[in-house]
């Protein structure tokens, strides 16, 4: 009678019809030592199940952070928003910031010049912070 059982609940099992105890039945019924030589074949499916259960991996799973594709995201919306404003600016406006008087746009552009040119300096003192760094690194890593 339980060899006729255990048959109908393999039949059920591969029609993934058994409810979780049925399961359970299996498992415990495979996992003793007599097993009926007709159905041996599914010992190791049934088995598998409860060795796996308790196997532990012992390899380490590093998460690498996602910066790259970060940047990527970041630099399209700028890129879009760029092209969104040169493209679809209204075209009502003419007025360019020019002016009528010459003296009074050679003293704007006098002021603009001058500060490009401040803002240049500012940019050359961080290249002399860069440029000592890269000689203290190539002492210390020759």
């Amino acid at each position: 009678m339980e060899l006729q059982n255990i048959k109908a609940l393999i039949e059920k099992y591969f029609d993934g019809t058994t409810s979780v105890q049925e399961e359970k039945q299996l498992k415990v019924y495979f996992s003793s030592d007599n097993v009926a030589p007709e159905l041996e074949k599914y010992r190791n499916l049934f088995s598998y199940f409860s060795k796996e259960k308790q196997a532990k991996s012992t390899r380490e799973i590093v998460i690498k952070p996602k910066t790259r594709f970060n940047f990527w995201i970041a630099a399209s919306v700028v890129v879009a928003i760029g092209i969104g404003i040169t493209f679809f600016q209204p075209k009502g406006q003419d007025d360019l910031g020019t002016f009528d008087d010459p003296e009074i746009a050679l003293l704007e552009t006098q002021k603009a010049l001058r500060l490009v040119a401040e803002n240049i300096n500012k940019g050359k003192e961080q290249i002399g912070y860069l440029k000592e760094y890269e000689n203290t690194k190539n002492t210390i890593f020759k």
